[in-house]
C-alpha cells in the first residue's frame, strides 16, 4: 500500500499532466507495490481536487467490460472512473484535439439513472427499474500513463482513461429494446472502422452498471438517480487524429457525431 503522501505526489502528477497533454512512466514500472485500493485513492484525489475548484460529479463510466477491450489493453477485469460536468458534449460537437493524450474513441451505451442504486447485491434487474432511459454514447479516452505494459492500477489512477464522452441518438426507454442486441457501425471520415453489439459487455451492458453499483459499495459510495452511466465499450479502441470526423450509426438508436481539430 502507497502513503498518503505517495498518492498525493502521484495525483499532482496527473493533474499537472493533463494540463501539459504529457504522458508519463508506468505507475507499477515506479511503485511495484501499488494495488488497486491505492489506485482509486489517487482517482478519488485527483476528482476532489476537480470538484473542489468548480467541476461537478454527474456520472461515472466502466471500463474493460467486454472480451474485444480486455484483449485490446493485456487487462482481465473491470474499472470505473467518475465523470464530470465540463466532460460532457452534445451529438455534432467540435473537440479540441489537444486536449487530450493518447486520443481514442470507444462505441458504448449511456444508463441515465431516475433512481439511486446503492450496492452490494445490485441485480440486472434493479438496474433496468432504476434506469430512466439509456442512450448512444461516444467516449473519448485520454491516457496520461504510457500503454505499453500498463496493468489495472495504472489505468485506474488515470481515472479508468476517462477523457470526454459525446451524447445523442434517440433515448429509449429499457423495455422499448433488447439492449443485448444493440448495436453500431463506427465510422471514421466516412469509412466503417469497426462495429459492435452491446450483448459483448458482460452478456448485457445493464450488467456492467450493476457491477459498478456493486463495486462502489466496497468504497462507501452509490449511484445517485440522475447520474449517466457509460457502461462499457463494445469496440475496440479506434485511434483518431486532428481533423478527423467519427461518425457512430446505432440503428433504431439514432447517430452520434463529433469532429475533433
Amino acid at each position: 500500500m502507497l502513503e498518503q503522501s505517495q498518492i498525493i505526489e502521484i495525483a499532482d502528477e496527473l493533474v499537472q499532466a493533463d494540463k501539459d497533454r504529457a504522458v508519463l512512466p508506468k505507475l507499477t514500472s515506479r511503485y511495484p507495490g501499488m494495488q488497486i485500493e491505492d489506485s482509486y485513492a489517487i482517482q478519488k484525489e485527483w476528482s476532489d481536487r476537480r470538484i473542489a475548484q468548480g467541476a461537478r460529479l454527474v456520472g461515472h463510466k466502466i471500463g474493460l467490460t467486454s472480451r474485444v477491450m480486455q484483449v485490446a489493453t493485456g487487462i482481465t477485469e473491470p474499472d470505473y472512473g467518475v465523470i464530470h460536468d465540463d466532460m460532457v458534449y452534445e451529438s455534432g460537437s467540435v473537440l479540441e484535439f489537444d486536449r487530450f493524450s493518447n486520443v481514442r474513441i470507444e462505441v458504448e451505451l449511456a444508463f441515465v439513472l431516475a433512481k439511486p442504486l446503492a450496492g452490494p447485491n445490485v441485480t440486472l434487474f434493479d438496474v433496468l427499474d432504476a434506469t430512466a432511459y439509456v442512450v448512444p454514447a461516444l467516449e473519448v479516452l485520454n491516457s496520461h500513463l504510457e500503454l505499453e505494459g500498463r496493468t489495472i492500477v495504472d489505468t485506474i489512477s488515470d481515472n479508468a482513461a476517462m477523457g470526454a464522452m459525446v451524447i445523442g441518438g434517440r433515448p429509449m426507454k429499457v423495455d422499448e429494446i433488447d439492449l443485448t442486441w444493440a448495436k453500431a457501425l463506427l465510422y471514421r471520415n466516412e469509412v466503417i472502422e469497426d462495429s459492435g453489439v452491446a450483448g459483448a459487455v458482460l452478456g448485457h451492458p445493464a450488467l456492467g452498471v450493476a457491477w459498478l453499483a456493486n463495486k462502489l459499495a466496497q468504497h462507501g459510495q452509490t449511484l445517485e438517480a440522475g447520474e449517466i452511466i457509460l457502461a462499457g465499450s463494445f469496440t475496440k479502441p479506434m485511434w483518431v487524429e486532428r481533423g478527423d470526423t467519427v461518425h457512430a450509426d446505432y440503428n433504431e438508436f439514432g447517430s452520434v457525431t463529433c469532429r475533433f481539430l
